[in-house]
């Protein structure tokens, strides 16, 4: 999948939990892509694509040790869900991912019948933000929306003066 779609997926996925930790797991999201481009630099050799940064096993143990066992505000167990959700949407490809090191067979979920770049990659990463927008949309009218600030409310409640209101009113983003 492309970088857009993994980005969407992994900020739909962290944004009903924690709207701040959208950009993180995003950076996760990237994370397998982008790793491979380092250890190339670093070691000077050519890395096969979706071959060890993408194991699922490792990302699953990034996260847990994250949530489980040491954590600087979330950041380490958001940034292993992002790559979590781009080993799946990688699963969906015809290409597939390994699920980790013992492995030599590749996972296709659904037979990996979607193609890079095709119409159904962006489908699949349409639902999952609307499917997260509402979410996100049902927590109520106290919840936050990350980017779609009610500077009416903010200013009916007393969070913000009138002249901030006044400089703020039109802006929906």
């Amino acid at each position: 999948m492309k970088w857009v779609s993994h980005i969407a997926i992994a900020a739909a996925v962290a944004a009903p939990f924690s709207p701040a930790a959208m950009p993180v797991a995003a950076l996760g999201a990237t994370a397998p892509d982008w790793l491979e481009w380092v250890e190339e630099g670093v070691l000077h050799r050519r890395v096969r694509h979706r071959t060890h940064t993408h194991y699922l096993a490792v990302w699953l143990l990034v996260a847990l040790f994250g949530f489980l066992v040491w954590d600087f505000r979330g950041w380490i167990a958001w940034f292993g869900v992002g790559a979590c959700t781009h080993w799946f949407a990688d699963a969906l490809t015809i290409q597939g991912v390994p699920l980790g090191w013992w492995s030599d067979r590749r996972v296709h979920l659904f037979g990996g019948r979607v193609r890079t770049g095709s119409g159904a990659e962006f489908v699949i990463a349409a639902v999952c933000v609307s499917i997260a927008a509402l979410v996100v949309w049902q927590s109520g009218p106290h919840g936050f929306l990350p980017f779609f600030y009610n500077w009416g409310e903010f200013y009916g409640r007393g969070l913000i003066d009138g002249l901030e209101w006044r400089s703020h009113r039109f802006n929906y983003l």
